[in-house]
């Protein structure tokens, strides 16, 4: 399942960094943080638990960049 968000990132640097990291967490298949753009587009592996999911990539994004802002 593919879901698209809308977010605040200062710099493309840092929307790389978030990237990086939310290709990590469990249940993420695939991720694109777009900084012209200000959006972000998750595809969920099948049966993820997307409120969790979620739950950790605002956690990986916080960590990244602690201003950024992800609305779900």
């Amino acid at each position: 399942m593919k879901k698209k968000y809308n977010i605040e990132v200062d710099c493309a640097n840092c929307a790389l960094k978030m990237e990086e990291a939310i290709n990590k967490i469990e249940g993420v298949k695939e991720v694109s943080v777009g900084f012209m753009t200000q959006k972000m587009s998750i595809v969920f592996e099948d049966g993820a638990d997307i409120d969790a999911v979620m739950e950790k990539v605002v956690k990986a994004c916080k960590k990244v960049e602690p201003d950024s802002e992800v609305y779900i």
